[in-house]
């Protein structure tokens, strides 16, 4: 990560509420060609929180989504933090409390696209996440109520300013898996495990124009903050220790110089 830092754009999305059971399902029946590039794969990982805020604020720490088997495994980034076990040779650290502080300081342009009600700017808990970065942008089309929320957001990626010269730190977080997303499945009333992947291949159709954005080379981070529950044990939604909710899927990979989307 040292030499990607600097040289390369970067783009996290987080995929709301998707579980990993869905986009490995998706992926396994050829329903994912643009959301994951040739040679890309879901690795199959335990979130650091159980609901949208908890867990972009590990994120934001560095904390990404962890590999289930044993550890410790190193960060791609980490701040500094005396005693620290997955912070290696290959890790990049930041003297700062958060990534986009972080990387500001690295000269990146910082940027948050906000989707779910953490990231909507409309109260002092949901300004808490975007307050991170330097640019930060929310309107109501890039909520979970509305079914073309990722055209939107990629619109507004899509019109960003860029500097010459400068790298950037672009964040999307996709609220079209949230609930609720039955109406991405036909005749459907109730969300459930169907609807949730009709939402992700409405993601896939469209993700191709949000990689397109980046400038190249840029490590792209895709993966999901949290699961949710439609039914398991009883349960419905997130914000509990279930299965469903601590497995989520995540991918990395860089897109090269002049590589296709």
């Amino acid at each position: 990560m040292n030499e990607v830092v600097g040289s390369h754009d970067i783009l996290l999305v987080t995929l709301d509420t998707l579980r990993y059971d869905v986009a490995a399902e998706s992926a396994d029946a050829g329903r994912l060609p643009n959301l994951l590039p040739a040679g890309a794969r879901w690795e199959r990982r335990h979130s650091p929180g159980s609901f949208t805020y908890a867990s972009h604020a590990a994120m934001f720490a560095g904390f990404l989504p962890t590999p289930v088997t044993p550890g410790p495994h190193p960060r791609l980034f980490a701040a500094t933090f005396p005693g620290s076990e997955t912070t290696s040779g290959g890790t990049w650290v930041f003297d700062a409390p958060d990534l986009p502080t972080g990387l500001a300081r690295a000269a990146y342009d910082t940027v948050c696209i906000g989707g779910v009600g953490f990231f909507n700017k409309l109260t002092p808990l949901g300004s808490a996440l975007p307050g991170l970065f330097a640019e930060s942008h929310w309107a109501p089309e890039f909520g979970v109520t509305n079914p073309a929320s990722l055209e939107h957001q990629i619109d507004r990626a899509a019109a960003l300013p860029r500097q010459p010269g400068r790298p950037l730190f672009l964040f999307v977080n996709v609220s079209a898996l949230h609930q609720p997303n039955h109406f991405y499945l036909p005749g459907a009333v109730t969300d459930s495990k169907q609807s949730q992947a009709a939402a992700l291949e409405y993601v896939d159709r469209h993700i191709g124009r949000l990689y397109a954005v980046m400038r190249r080379p840029c490590l792209v981070i895709v993966c999901s903050d949290h699961g949710t529950a439609y039914g398991e044990d009883g349960h419905v939604g997130h914000r509990i220790g279930h299965e469903v909710v601590w497995t989520v899927p995540y991918t990395e990979f860089i897109l090269e110089r002049h590589a296709a989307v």
